[in-house]
């Protein structure tokens, strides 16, 4: 059993491909592609996004990013109950700024916001009503030159205002993201949390493998990450757990020892707290969206 693979309707001609339609009711199941996906929504309060380990309740505007790498997303009904929903969808491949496009000067913003939605990144309102006028009117413009410029329009400004306004989503461990762009002593850091999260993970070991005293390392961390040592390694913990929820039929117990943790009981309470769901509930949700590919 594999999360569904969606074939998008992208042509390898065209730029990209964009649906505008009016819905009452989300149906499609979590899945994958390996396109960058542009999902913009209005009128769904109560609706679930789920992108990666991240599962949250959309407001009234509803604008995310998920990044072209198989990352598994969906928008399911939850608790919404309004029948005129309006849904844009823009997706287009990777292989749109290939040739070095993006290594230039005037693209390193929309550059750092694909490395950023390759853990799903969505926007505040005030980020959405900054491009609010363009999508509306994207899908009317004739096919073209002109509209791929309002196409580049949009994303333009939301790579400028998604440090401010953007958010990522799912867990670096469950999304298997790389560390390229990371300094050399936080690389090597967090590779040995990587290796060795179901242990316990002593801050003066991590503080000795960069030549740093414990103080001034936890300090270090936190400057660089913006995240405590103990709040990152809780964060790949719970990262782990809900990937091996997704992709293994191993109990839940099982899992919580095996990740880390070392009460049952407090592992369930930190589990929901983090993602608003029990580790049980969380692989019932994957679980009923799960086909065979």
């Amino acid at each position: 059993m594999s999360v569904l693979k969606e074939i998008t309707p992208l042509s390898a001609r065209d730029c990209f491909y964009i649906v505008d339609r009016r819905k009452s009711v989300f149906s499609f199941p979590i899945h994958q592609h390996a396109e960058y996906e542009l999902n913009f929504i209005e009128g769904g309060e109560g609706v679930r996004r789920i992108v990666g380990d991240s599962v949250e309740e959309i407001d009234h505007y509803e604008l995310t990013l998920v990044g072209g790498n198989g990352l598994e997303h969906a928008w399911e009904q939850g608790s919404c109950t309004n029948h005129d929903i309006r849904e844009i969808t823009i997706q287009f491949s990777p292989a749109l700024f290939q040739a070095g496009l993006l290594d230039k000067n005037q693209f390193a913003s929309i550059r750092r916001m694909l490395q950023l939605s390759s853990h799903g990144l969505t926007f505040s309102l005030r980020g959405v009503m900054m491009v609010y006028s363009l999508l509306d009117a994207l899908p009317r413009q004739p096919e073209g030159f002109d509209q791929f410029l309002t196409f580049l329009k949009i994303l333009n400004l939301l790579a400028e205002c998604c440090e401010t306004e953007g958010r990522v989503l799912a867990s670096s461990s469950f999304a298997h993201i790389g560390k390229e762009t990371e300094s050399r002593r936080i690389s090597k850091v967090k590779g040995y949390i990587d290796e060795h999260y179901p242990e316990p993970v002593r801050l003066s070991d991590l503080a000795s493998l960069v030549g740093m005293t414990p103080p001034a390392f936890s300090r270090f961390f936190r400057q660089q990450t913006g995240k405590t040592v103990m709040d990152y390694i809780l964060e790949v913990r719970i990262g782990n757990v809900a990937r091996m929820l997704v992709d293994t039929t191993v109990g839940v117990s099982e899992i919580c020892y095996s990740c880390g943790f070392n009460n049952l009981s407090n592992f369930n309470r930190v589990f929901k707290a983090k993602r608003g769901l029990t580790p049980s509930d969380f692989r019932a949700l994957y679980k009923k969206s799960k086909v065979i590919v």
